[in-house]
């Protein structure tokens, strides 16, 4: 592809904005190889240094629910300044860590500096696009997304043998200071701060029930939400039953798990190119019954004992790939009308999918039931529950518009 061509289809300000999406999946994902380097360091049990990421995760759920109010207070660069700052400054303590309590608290501290490019990369692209160039947008920010578990496992395990553990942190530090060059010198502000506006914790809050409230808003939330539920799901409960139930040896699993990351993104990448002609809700209403068949097969498959690897697998690519194609629009629609709360809404939006797929992760380890039915029975009530809510949000928005009409008539 031409360069011109290649930058017409990935702008500089979207690549920026998916390079600050990126940062966090990246930080969870380039360190995964180095638990044991880390236990032996530390002298601390593998099992101990897990906390370390669970402590990630919390804090990028806490840290997005903070960054929007102040995005839409004081501008989309500002926050970033700060998140990306605090969040080079959590790596090098990473770095210099001597022990299990300081790298955790550091892990805490890097998560909340970083979820700050995940909340307002979503607000800049609602700032200067329509839905459908929002869906085209996002779409192209599932590319990062679904690069991201491929390469960084294999990354992270090459920056070991040649940097140790502590190496893989300062590559994070470094990746951070890059990105807040980056921004610095090529982002623009897309939201200026009103005359007169104050912050305070009640508005904050207000903000949040406001959108809370609104029914539109927050069925394309949910219907997002219930499928990362899934897709968290699958992450926590494929190497258990690939390795375990299946025998595929643990050092082949990382193709398993890539064919499925290829399928989200071939599937973003597929919705970028046909969204501008069909529309995010036409797109949404058509695919939204993919993963609902996938995983309704792939359940019943398990309930009649058909132990067949390649279905499952290509059950899971059904899904994995329409999560592609669902997810970019329904963030789209989502924020389409937030424009004067983008920040807010972005952040509400990641931190309820982010506990949803939480949940999801937490059903697969604390189900008690045999083979693959807690993966593929998570993965139907998912799938079923974003098709409900769907459903659900389109008989009302029809049976409200009919009254419109029958006032509007009498």
């Amino acid at each position: 592809m031409k360069l011109s061509k290649l930058a017409s289809f990935f702008p500089g300000w979207l690549f920026l904005l998916a390079m600050l999406t990126a940062l966090s999946p990246l930080s969870v994902d380039l360190y995964l190889p180095a638990f044991p380097a880390i236990s032996a360091s530390l002298n601390v049990d593998s099992s101990q240094v897990q906390i370390t990421l669970a402590v990630y995760l919390l804090g990028m759920s806490i840290g997005q629910l903070l960054y929007g109010p102040l995005s839409d207070h004081f501008g989309r660069k500002p926050p970033l300044y700060f998140g990306l700052a605090l969040y080079i400054l959590a790596s090098v303590a990473c770095v210099f860590a001597n022990d299990l309590t300081t790298l955790t608290l550091a892990r805490f501290i890097q998560a909340l500096g970083g979820s700050s490019g995940v909340v307002i990369s979503r607000a800049v692209i609602r700032d200067r696009t329509t839905p459908a160039q929002g869906a085209r947008a996002f779409s192209l920010l599932m590319l990062a997304l679904g690069l991201a578990p491929i390469l960084a496992p294999l990354v992270g395990g090459f920056l070991l043998y040649i940097m140790g553990w502590r190496g893989i942190f300062g590559v994070l530090c470094a990746s951070g200071i890059a990105l807040i060059i980056g921004m610095h010198y090529t982002m623009q502000e897309t939201h200026v701060r009103e005359a007169g506006a104050r912050l305070s914790l009640w508005g904050a809050l207000t903000q949040y029930l406001d959108l809370l409230g609104e029914w539109q808003f927050q069925k394309y939330v949910l219907v997002a939400g219930m499928l990362f539920g899934g897709m968290f799901a699958y992450v926590a409960g494929s190497p258990f039953v690939v390795i375990e139930l299946y025998g595929v040896p643990a050092k082949h699993f990382g193709w398993f798990f890539g064919i499925n990351a290829v399928g989200m993104i071939a599937g973003s990448q597929f919705n970028a190119s046909l969204v501008t002609r069909y529309g995010p809700e036409t797109l949404l209403r058509t695919v939204i019954w993919v993963p609902f068949i996938a995983s309704l097969v792939a359940l019943t498959a398990t309930l009649l004992s058909l132990d067949s690897l390649v279905l499952l697998m290509f059950c899971l690519f059904a899904f994995m790939t329409s999560m592609g194609i669902l997810g970019p629009n329904a963030m789209a629609l989502a924020m389409a009308n937030q424009g004067h709360r983008a920040g807010s809404a972005s952040a509400l939006m990641g931190a309820t999918q982010f506990l949803i797929g939480t949940l999801g992760s937490m059903a697969v380890s604390l189900l008690t039931l045999p083979g693959a039915l807690p993966l593929t029975g998570v993965l139907l009530f998912s799938a079923t529950a974003s098709l409900l809510v769907y459903q659900f949000g389109r008989v009302r928005k029809n049976k409200y518009h009919a009254q419109r009409k029958s006032i509007e008539n009498n």
